[in-house]
């Protein structure tokens, strides 16, 4: 068989009620050339048989079955038998808009510097999503440059990974890894910490579905304290590095999670910047709590700015850059 031009990764776990909708998806694409590899992980409805179905009629599907062994084993599995040099990810219950392929495959040939493509998602059914989850989704629709990926990289994951396209050599040297925490978002962390850059088509290319059977809602790996510990563990041995101490911008819930996790690798903030008039002037952890002015009266350490809301980190990245503060070199958002 000819070596095609897109491979898609496509892990599937008792998804038979959505699968055909995603497939037919994958059929619909202006980018002929593609084949997509079926990861079945021990489904025990009839997602295997769905599969194998639309194989029959169609050879550009590649079904694999093994027993069940988890996300991580499955998508490694399954990114050793893609033969594309690129691979596209792809979930069982989302669905394809008919330009994505070629979209982002014609984005990785204009850029070849980049090792990796996102593109934007709706989140799907709308109805009933809580006012958090439309925030989400319409902050992943603000992300639209390799640059706006490197910055958002530690506040959330800043690509959908089933929107996701990567070069595969990239991909084959990196692959998944299990540590306990969200395997997509220890992946985007890994890329950009050995300086790969991932850009962005900034279209609606995939519609991803959300619900109570969404793997991220019923395993505790994909919980919040998970990808505080993955940020956490990036930073540390990223970021923060090479310093002794950082500053930390922020303390309120989203702040002190992330001290919690930042202490457990032995990295401890030197001062805290608050804006609360019953904290400054205290010392929190040893750390006194200083107000905004005063860092330019300290020497430059590395700074942490980890507050919640969007329009909070845009007035502060204002003032840090009215400082003389660059963003990724001086300070990351981390929220």
């Amino acid at each position: 068989m000819a070596t095609p031009r897109v491979s898609i990764l496509l892990p599937v776990f008792d998804a038979g009620r959505w699968l055909p909708a995603c497939l037919r998806s994958v059929q619909r694409q202006t980018l002929r050339d593609w084949e997509c590899v079926i990861v079945d992980d021990g489904s025990r409805d009839g997602s295997l048989a769905e599969a194998r179905r639309f194989a029959a009629a169609d050879p550009r599907f590649r079904v694999l079955a093994q027993p069940h062994r988890g996300i991580v084993p499955a998508l490694n599995e399954g990114l050793a038998r893609c033969r594309a040099a690129l691979v596209a990810r792809m979930d069982a219950d989302d669905v394809m808009h008919r330009q994505r392929l070629a979209a982002q495959a014609a984005a990785l040939d204009r850029a070849p510097e980049l090792a990796a493509v996102g593109c934007h998602v709706r989140i799907f059914p709308h109805r009933g999503h809580a006012e958090g989850l439309r925030a989400y989704e319409a902050w992943l629709r603000s992300i639209d440059s390799p640059r706006r990926v490197r910055q958002e990289a530690f506040v959330e994951c800043p690509v959908a990974h089933p929107a996701l396209v990567v070069r595969a050599a990239t991909f084959r040297s990196h692959g998944y890894r299990d540590r306990g925490w969200p395997e997509d978002y220890d992946l985007l962390l890994r890329l950009l910490g050995e300086g790969a850059e991932i850009g962005m088509v900034p279209c609606t290319l995939l519609a991803w579905r959300d619900g109570p059977a969404r793997l991220s809602r019923r395993s505790d790996t994909y919980a919040a304290d998970r990808f505080t510990a993955c940020k956490a563990a990036f930073l540390a041995d990223g970021f923060l590095a090479d310093a002794p101490g950082y500053v930390l911008w922020g303390y309120g819930a989203t702040g002190r999670a992330l001290r919690r996790a930042l202490a457990r690798h032995g990295r401890h903030p030197s001062a805290i910047v608050e804006v609360h008039p019953r904290r400054l002037g205290n010392r929190i952890h040893g750390a006194p709590v200083i107000p905004p002015e005063e860092l330019a009266q300290r020497p430059r350490e590395p700074l942490l700015v980890s507050v919640a809301g969007a329009e909070a980190r845009s007035q502060i990245r204002d003032a840090l850059g009215r400082m003389g503060y660059q963003e990724t070199r001086d300070y990351l958002c981390a929220a």
